[in-house]
């Protein structure tokens, strides 16, 4: 079986970010990085699937040179093997372009299974598994809390609002978003240090892929930044008296036409 996890680095969620002076991105040159945390829990699942059925399991990441020491955590904790995708610009990139480059490099695996978190720590969209499931044409199951394989399937129980859960059965090959706390995560050791050392990161390409920089670069992406800043802290506050049916129209006023949050 084998199982290719979709992994991303992100910035150390209590990290102080400051803008660049264009005001479309964050200074990067001084973040610290660590995997994104629902990645943890993919890469975890993946390892429990091998050690109980057997086979390999492959790390797929895609950015800057930086993104190898995550590659590097997660092949010490049990990984067979790696592909890295090799861009600087891949953090600008939006969703759909991101999943397009995961498919080109998933369809040269044929994997019985792909994971990928829920969603990042950074954008927190929730969308690149889901997008990437339609491009590979699987099936595929997100928020997804428990996994039984079968012959030639998989059972899975997703969780839904309210205290409710869902059990699915998907043929394989699947795709799967898996939430945080599925599991206990584990640690690397010494020797899963030492030996992630002998095992293959595989870089890629754009000409790997079959792609060219023209299929990625900004002038194709959907998703614009147009500015980005901090929120202006202020001190205000409107005391509104009356009747309550006369005080609950004038604040749906003020949300919709002053406030404007919806």
């Amino acid at each position: 079986m084998k199982i290719i996890v979709c992994m991303k680095q992100v910035p150390v969620q209590d990290s102080l970010l400051k803008i660049t002076d264009d005001s479309r991105w964050v200074q990067e040159a001084e973040l610290n990085y660590e995997i994104n945390e629902s990645d943890h829990y993919a890469l975890e699942t993946a390892l429990l699937l091998k050690e109980e059925h057997g086979g390999e399991v492959v790390i797929l990441t895609m950015g800057p040179r930086r993104v190898k020491e995550a590659i590097k955590q997660g092949l010490a904790k049990g990984a067979d093997r790696a592909l890295h995708i090799n861009n600087e610009s891949f953090t600008t990139l939006d969703i759909f372009i991101n999943a397009k480059l995961l498919a080109a490099a998933i369809q040269q695996e044929e994997a019985d299974l792909v994971l990928t978190g829920l969603q990042t720590d950074d954008y927190g969209f929730g969308q690149t598994g889901v997008i990437l499931a339609e491009k590979l044409g699987l099936p595929h199951a997100s928020i997804v809390m428990e996994i039984l394989k079968q012959d030639g399937s998989i059972k899975v129980k997703r969780e839904m609002e309210s205290g409710w859960f869902q059990s699915v059965e998907l043929p394989l090959p699947a795709l799967l978003t898996i939430q945080s706390g599925i599991s206990q995560i584990r640690y690397a050791t010494i020797k899963g240090i030492m030996m992630a050392k002998k095992k293959e990161i595989k870089e890629l390409s754009l000409s790997d892929l079959g792609l060219a920089e023209g299929d990625v670069d900004d002038s194709t992406s959907s998703l614009k930044f147009h500015k980005l800043y901090v929120p202006e802290k202020t001190k205000q506050a409107e005391l509104l008296e009356g009747d309550p049916k006369d005080v609950a129209a004038q604040l749906v006023h003020k949300l919709k036409n002053e406030a404007k949050v919806f």
